[in-house]
């Protein structure tokens, strides 16, 4: 670590990567178990892969911008750590797979090199913040959303209240009412919102709460129509400070936001809210957005002449792929990346291109695609010509023919049947048997390798999930078909029916049965989702059942999409989550690690860290005395209430009030030097009465 160390300028950046590399270091001496490990690796975008002895890495990219420079370094570091592919995620995210655990520290301080983090980007914590990749150049939004996702980015990135919470949380940005960066399906939903407050325009969001996809998806609650943006960042705060501390912990399968405000209802969980709000290190908190109206900046002023070979494939390019902004002269420009895959020597002359010639900033989008902004008008057939070149000119950007799917069995543990298999057959029949769809921007395919919904195939109009079928003693993949899915925009959205399930072979045969049925019998030139409402479910299940008939499987059904050999179904233990086995020992040690940086924000003036360091470490500390007597502690307001009722009420260990009296004082108390001082002693004066009953324990036990 050393040849990197003192080439890293952010000092809390280098301590986090030294940390790492510490970790991995002792995990591989067998200091550290296997579990607590897999807690730290996520939290710092290392991910393990379904091959074994190699990682995949995620790069966080808040709301998908990348310049030249930060796509140069990414694609430097892939060819350097891993194979020179770069994968982009629904999230906005990019992927690089088959990278050494060893090396994950050296990647992660080169990318830094250029401002780009790992932190955070798996894990229980906050994950990438995403936003409409249009923020900021759509005619139709009320102001650009892009600061605020920036600034919510910051915030909370090695926020302490949000580090190991019970499971992932997702917060997206919508730029307009169309809602393009699906609201009703995340954590927090924000979509963009001017109100007139006595002739003023005041800026703000609609907000949805507790949305989310999965085996068991829910659509998001409105928890305000307006709230105004100095209030964003306090509204995100306590929610994650409800969450963290009333979120389940150990069932993996209830530990999402969704589940907590399902069960208190959104009037209880606005209360705990707004119970939290003293807690608060901000009451109202600005958000400067000056950094992003600055003007557009062009390196070259003339682009090289060309000669369009077809001009009706240009026109066509055109309309699919290229988009009014709305500063007056300027265009984005769509590029449709099959399955969000692409490699890194195109990456860099896809960086010149966009540092040259248009403004030096391209975004990667929700459906795993790539959207260049500002590009004059009359560079358009320079960056159609020089885009052509790079395989970047395929017509249907965000139509039907631009299909999303998950990694699948590629890489990911969780995957049952290949996902990307199946969507690059099924943009092979589009292509052939459907041109008509090449513009067609209502009807949309996604597909998941499994019911975590990465692909987010639950709400699509049409879509697939990985599964298996059995025929006799046999296993072949499978795919779940859903219909009826869909954004409806303003915050409005729907979840798809499960219709039944057919082999992957069929997957093909299933898409062309449905839109020639969709052709022949809409009425009036309804659009998708009319028609499948008012034929109903069981019309399509009775349209599609004789595919899923599992008598008649040939040899072929039983070989995946992609492969050669006969399908065998292997899922491991999946990471999205995190939920950590913990161990007493481990949790005393993090209550001590707790401890030290409650005392190193402390000294750094940072009173509401500090106080939530030291809340955290009384936590922990209580949870490790639980779990030596195998009580519950799936919350931490549980954990609050059974250490009570077990060792104060008892008498097992004596404080001066009980523990919930001290524990709650982060709440009736605003966040300042004093009181995160007095705060920090008593977790400390808590460990050492906690310990100390601990070595008792071990001692009678000998």
């Amino acid at each position: 670590m050393q040849s990197f160390r003192t080439e890293i300028e952010n000092p809390v950046v280098e301590k986090d990567i030294l940390e790492l590399e510490r970790k991995i270091r002792l995990f591989q001496e067998g200091k550290i178990d296997e579990e607590r490990f897999r807690s730290l690796r996520l939290a710092r975008g290392v991910y393990g892969q379904r091959q074994l002895g190699v990682q995949m890495i995620r790069i966080k990219l808040p709301y998908g911008k990348v310049t030249s420079e930060q796509l140069h370094r990414i694609a430097d570091v892939s060819d350097e750590y891993s194979r020179g592919r770069l994968h982009i995620t629904t999230r906005q995210d990019i992927q690089i797979h088959h990278v050494s655990l060893d090396r994950t520290p050296e990647l992660w301080a080169q990318l830094e090199k250029d401002d780009i983090t790992l932190r955070e980007a798996c894990g229980n914590a906050v994950r990438n913040v995403t936003a409409s990749e249009t923020a900021g150049i759509d005619p139709k939004e009320p102001f650009d959303a892009t600061p605020y996702a920036h600034a919510t980015f910051q915030f909370f990135l090695r926020n302490p209240i949000c580090q190991e919470m019970g499971r992932k949380f997702k917060i997206s940005f919508s730029a307009t009412d169309e809602d393009t960066a699906l609201s009703y399906m995340h954590d927090l939903g924000f979509i963009a919102k001017i109100k007139e407050d006595n002739g003023e325009a005041v800026r703000g969001f609609k907000v949805l709460l507790a949305g989310g996809l999965g085996s068991q998806p829910r659509h998001a609650d409105v928890m305000y129509e307006f709230l105004p943006e100095d209030k964003l960042i306090p509204t995100i705060e306590g929610v994650l400070r409800i969450f963290d501390r009333h979120g389940e912990r150990a069932k993996r399968a209830k530990a999402r936001l969704k589940f907590l405000v399902k069960d208190l209802g959104l009037e209880g969980f606005l209360t705990l809210v707004e119970e939290e709000k003293k807690a608060l290190a901000y009451q109202s908190y600005s958000i400067d957005a000056a950094d992003f109206e600055k003007p557009i900046v062009f390196e070259e002023n003339q682009a090289p002449q060309v000669i369009i070979d077809n001009q009706e494939d240009f026109e066509l390019w055109k309309e699919t792929n290229v988009f009014t902004q709305k500063q007056e002269g300027l265009f984005a420009v769509g590029i449709k990346v099959h399955l969000g895959d692409f490699y890194t020597d195109k990456a860099r002359l896809l960086a010149n291109l966009i540092k040259k010639y248009a403004a030096n900033e391209l975004r990667f989008t929700l459906r795993q695609n790539i959207l260049i902004r500002h590009v004059r008008e009359e560079f358009l057939p320079f960056f159609y010509v020089t885009l052509k070149k790079l395989g970047f000119a395929q017509v249907g950007y965000n139509s039907t023919l631009d299909i999303t799917a998950c990694p699948g069995t590629d890489t990911c543990n969780l995957g049952i049947s290949s996902s990307t298999g199946i969507a690059a057959e099924l943009e092979k029949v589009l292509h052939a048997e459907y041109p008509e769809y090449i513009n067609n921007k209502d009807i949309t395919i996604k597909i998941s390798g499994c019911m975590n919904a990465c692909g987010q195939h639950n709400m699509a109009h049409i879509g697939f999930q990985g599964m298996t079928v059995k025929s006799e003693a046999l296993i072949a993949p499978a795919l779940q078909v859903l219909l009826g899915g869909g954004v409806l925009g303003n915050g409005q959205g729907r979840f798809a029916d499960k219709v039944l399930k057919v082999p992957s072979k069929r997957g093909p045969q299933t898409l062309r049965l449905l839109l020639n049925d969709f052709q022949q019998n809409r009425v009036n030139s309804e659009d998708f989702l009319s028609y499948y409402d008012r034929n109903g479910k069981a019309y399509f299940y009775d349209l599609l059942k004789h595919l899923s008939d599992t008598t008649n499987l040939t040899e072929d059904d039983f070989v995946d999409w992609g492969h050669t050999k006969k399908y065998v179904k292997a899922i491991g233990i999946g990471e999205c989550a995190g939920v950590v086995i913990d161990l007493v020992a481990t949790l005393l040690f993090e209550s001590e690690e707790k401890l030290n940086n409650a005392s190193e924000a402390l000294q750094e003036g940072k009173w509401a860290d500090s106080i939530y360091h030291s809340y955290t470490a009384l936590i922990n500390t209580a949870k490790a005395l639980l779990t030596t007597e195998q009580l519950k502690n799936n919350t931490q307001s549980v954990i609050i209430k059974n250490f009570d009722e077990h060792f104060v009420s008892k008498g097992l260990l004596e404080l001066p009030s009980s523990f919930a009296a001290l524990v709650y004082e982060i709440k009736e108390n605003e966040p300042s030097e004093a009181f995160a001082t007095s705060y920090l002693q008593r977790a400390k004066e808590f460990y050492q009465l906690a310990d100390a009953f601990r070595l008792k324990q071990l001692s009678h036990a000998s």
